[in-house]
């Protein structure tokens, strides 16, 4: 596991959405600002991010996180086991504009992988845009893209993604 001075990782409780909640208002929209419509970035953020919504993502099995850093909430990640072959899903991973390339991105994306492989994950899947700079953040740690993938997540907007996977067996 990575080590970050001032680098804490905490499994967020239902009490702790709020907290999310901020940090998505801060890192979301400035995420995908130059790749989908600002109408879509809000209908993502409601749909998503809304209190209810996480809520319900929690209640459905969603297992959050929250990266802090020098005391200060600085990202989140959540994760979801799939219903088939020791399979999960990376369903988010944000990291504070700010605080990009110091290795927290890669310091949260390694605990959870430590969480999926306690629970007996093989192997974790993520979706991310298929122009979202990310994408080479995951290859270099080793994902592979598995497919593309455009989803309909309603309102009239889709996703176009690439379905990447990192395979955790030994």
């Amino acid at each position: 596991m990575v080590s970050i001075p001032g680098a804490e990782i905490r499994i967020a409780e239902e009490e702790d959405l709020w907290l999310i909640c901020e940090l998505a208002q801060r890192i979301f929209p400035v995420t995908y600002q130059d790749i989908v419509e600002t109408r879509q970035i809000n209908y993502m953020m409601d749909l998503i991010y809304s209190p209810e919504s996480l809520v319900q993502q929690l209640d459905n099995g969603q297992i959050f996180l929250i990266l802090y850093f020098e005391g200060e909430a600085a990202g989140y990640a959540s994760y979801t086991p799939l219903a088939v072959d020791n399979i999960f899903k990376l369903n988010k991973i944000y990291i504070d504009l700010n605080l990009q390339g110091k290795g927290l991105g890669r310091y949260l994306l390694f605990d959870v992988i430590s969480h999926v492989k306690e629970e007996g994950g093989e192997s974790l899947h993520l979706n991310v845009n298929r122009h979202n700079k990310a994408r080479g953040f995951y290859e270099n740690l080793g994902f592979a893209i598995l497919k593309e993938e455009l989803l309909d997540i309603g309102g009239g907007f889709f996703m176009d993604d690439y379905v990447m996977e990192l395979i955790l067996k030994d």
